[in-house]
Formats: C-alpha cells, structure tokens, sequence
C-alpha cells in the first residue's frame, strides 16, 4: 500500500533549516568551498583594521588537567594538536576501509594509484631541496609532498557528472595514499624529543585497543574514551606528535559486522510484520508494544554495520564543516605587507610553489607514464591521459595538509609565513589549471599516451 505523503508530518524547522542544511552538507562541493571561504576569511581579516586582535585570538592560553597535572597550550596548539586529531582519525578510518574493502584491496586496481601518489610525494620534496639545500630552511621539504583531499575532490565535483567515477576513485585513493605517506613523515621527521615513559604508556593504550578489537568490542563510547584520554594524552605529552594518535586509534576500529546481510533481512523482515500488526496508540507516541520492535530494528540495524563504517559517516560532516574550516581560519592568515614581493620570491616560497605547482604534477604524471610504458597497470575506464594531467594539477593544492605540516617544520614567523604564501599560491592556481584541463578532457575519448 502506497503511504500517502500527509502520513509524514513536516515542521517549519525540518523545511526552513533540517532539510536546506542536510542538503547542502550532503553536496559534494560544499566542503572544498567551506574550506576556501574559512581560507579567505582568514586572508581577509589578517590584512583588515582587525588584523591584530585576529592575530592575538589565536594566543590565547587554554589549559586542561587537575592539580599538578596540567597541559597549558595557546588556542591555535589546541586546534593543531587536538582538533586536527580527529581529523587525521577520519583519514584513518577511510583508510582501513579502502584497504579493507576499496581500492586499496585490489593490488591490480592500487598499483597505479599508490605509484603516482609516491611519485607526487618524492618529487615536490625533491624540488624544494633545490631551493633548499642548506641552512634553517631545509626542514620545509615536507611541506609540497601532501594533497587536499577535500579540495581537490572538491573541484572535481563541481565538474559534474561528465567525470568518470574512475577518476574520482583515482584521486580519492591517490590523496589517502599521499595522506599516509604525510603521517609517516610528520611521525618520522617532524617529532619533538621523546618521552619514552609517555610513549610507553601510549603503547600500552594501544595494546588495550587492539585487545578489545580481537574481543569483539564495538562500543564507540569504548574506544573513544581510552583513543582520546589514554593515546591521545599519552602522544601529546611524549614529544611523538598527537595527530599519530589519531591514525593509530583509527586502525584500531572494529570493520566487522555483528549479523550478515541475510540474517538482517530476515529479522527486518519479522520485526516489520510485528511492527504492522503491534497495538497502535493513539496519543503522539508510540505504543510500548511499537516501542520494543523500533528498539530491536534499531539494535539490529546498527548490529548489521560496522563500527568503522558508523564513525567514518557520522564523523565526516564534523570534520568537513567545523574542525577543517576552524583549522584554515586559525593557519591561512597572512598579512600581506610591503615586502610581499620579497616574501613571495624568497627560498620557501619558491620551493613549495615549485614544488607542488611543478614537482606534483611530474611526480604524479611522470610516474603514471612510466606504470603503463611498463605495463604493470593500465589506464582506469574511461579516463584518457588529460585527465590524468589534470589529476596531477589537482594533487597539486596542498593547502590543509601543507599548512598543517608548515607549522611543525617553521617556528620561525617570517618563514611560517613565506610557507603560507607559497602554500596559497599554489594551491590556487593548480585548482584552476586542473579544473580546465579535465574540463577539456571530458570531451575526449579514453585514449593511451602517445610513448
């Protein structure tokens, strides 16, 4: 029986803010344009008559702990170190499950992907080093080696639906690959001296996760508690960057369900007949009866799904709408003074211009050549070589990632700076370039290069 639509009551708040909200969130594109618009804010108020108390909010002091024992950082550490954890968390969990069940499960379908995205990460930091090759400012070379994930499949979207879904997987997969790749560097290279005791202790909070995965825990609440309070602490305080904590707590994530799909079908399927044939009340709520069926459908419902798959998705608009635009509002400012031309044109900036602008592209490009002249890959369904040019330029806008790794490797303030210019100016012009030239691929057939 078809159920009329008067039998779903709508409120003024479900079609003036629930319903504009959900679709806007839902969009594609709007997490790369949130993204930007917090980016140009940020520009914006850095270079306005409200530059310095912008600039001085950051500053402020934020402490949490009881009696002696005590974390005290300013509010922009609190953004880098706590905030962007959970960030890194959310990377971890699409990265288990691309390796799990995606793109990263089938080495035939990984291999090019994974490649380009090694080669997008050698080369940029290769060509830094030209720029770089001595003194204080060597230690930026991280700096062009990563990707923004939610830009670059952000200018993708808004291409529409000419783009092959391959590429969009391409992109996606590259981008995580690099988003590893960027873990490990910051853990390997961009760590302050350690604590062992609070690394051990680390360590052990690991170990209970990982045993409580094995035992079948799925609590969410579980693993939050001891992921935050326990590795979390543990990392911030033992000099290994606490972003770490946030990819290790990720793989620690059961990606098991309870009940196989069959098994769901067929209790949804009784529960549903009980459900119709329950005592219906006739007061607004439900009936107890009722009750105690939507109850176990919903047991069931979150039993059919795994606790990786539920955080990733719940989690996904946290990150995207709050913590990453709180992050390009707190990172992206940059007073542009008098001796911008100087600052544009110094070492930094010109290494990390280059580096993504140019060594990105090469990197990404260059290796997928070498891939198929080899034959140990071939080209994705529907995508020709523009549009793997065009991936190469959109590899290329750094921006989250790039600042992110910008503020460990300078705590010099006129180099921060420089790295923030060659960042922004990079990113930008990629995501034009890239833009048009898959635009313009989108009207050629999927050809081979010409070797």
């Amino acid at each position: 029986m078809k159920m009329k639509d008067d039998n779903k009551r709508t409120y003024p708040v479900d079609r003036w803010i629930i319903d504009p909200l959900s679709r806007f969130i839902n969009n594609s594109t709007t997490s790369g344009i949130v993204l930007f618009s917090s980016a140009a804010l940020a520009l914006l108020l850095s270079n306005s008559p409200w530059s310095e108390e912008f600039q001085q909010l950051w500053k402020h002091q934020v402490s949490i702990g009881y009696d002696e024992y005590i974390i005290s950082k300013d509010l922009h550490h609190w953004i880098n170190d706590g905030l962007m954890s959970l960030f890194f968390f959310v990377v971890g969990l699409e990265l288990k499950r691309e390796i799990i069940a995606g793109e990263l499960s089938d080495p035939k379908k990984a291999v090019l992907p994974i490649a380009a995205a090694m080669g997008g990460m050698l080369v940029p930091a290769l060509v830094y080093l030209i720029f770089n090759h001595s003194g204080d400012t060597v230690d930026g070379w991280g700096i062009p080696m990563a990707t923004d994930i939610a830009f670059a499949l952000g200018v993708l979207y808004l291409l529409g639906d000419k783009v092959p879904l391959s590429l969009k997987i391409f992109l996606t997969v590259l981008a995580i690959v690099d988003d590893l790749g960027a873990v490990l560097v910051i853990a390997l290279f961009y760590t302050s001296d350690i604590n062992v005791v609070s690394l051990v202790t680390g360590a052990g909070f690991m170990v209970v996760l990982i045993v409580a995965n094995l035992m079948g825990v799925r609590s969410t609440i579980f693993y939050g508690i001891v992921g935050i309070a326990g590795l979390w602490l543990a990392f911030i305080m033992s000099g290994v960057h606490a972003t770490i904590a946030g990819v290790l707590a990720a793989f620690t994530i059961p990606a098991r369900v309870k009940v196989s799909a069959d098994y769901y079908s067929q209790k949804l399927e009784g529960l549903l007949v009980q459900f119709k044939s329950a005592e219906v009340n006739t007061l607004p709520t439900v009936s107890k009866e009722q009750f105690k069926i939507l109850s176990k459908i919903e047991n069931f419902s979150e039993q059919a799904l795994t606790p990786l798959q539920r955080l990733e998705h719940s989690m996904h608009p946290f990150v995207a709408f709050l913590i990453m635009p709180i992050f390009a509002l707190s990172n992206a400012g940059v007073e542009l003074s008098g001796d911008f031309p100087t600052q544009i044109q110094s070492p930094v900036s010109m290494g990390i211009f280059f580096g993504l602008l140019v060594g990105k592209v090469i990197g990404v490009v260059g290796v997928v050549y070498l891939i198929l002249f080899f034959k140990w890959a071939v080209l994705p369904q529907g995508v020709n070589m523009w549009h793997m040019w065009g991936a190469g330029f959109l590899a290329a806008i750094g921006f989250t990632m790039s600042l992110f790794i910008s503020g460990l490797a300078f705590r010099q303030e006129e180099y921060a700076v420089q790295a923030k210019l060659g960042v922004l100016a990079a990113s930008i012009i990629a995501s034009v370039i890239g833009y048009f030239i898959i635009r313009i691929a989108n009207n050629k057939g999927p050809v081979s290069p010409s070797l």
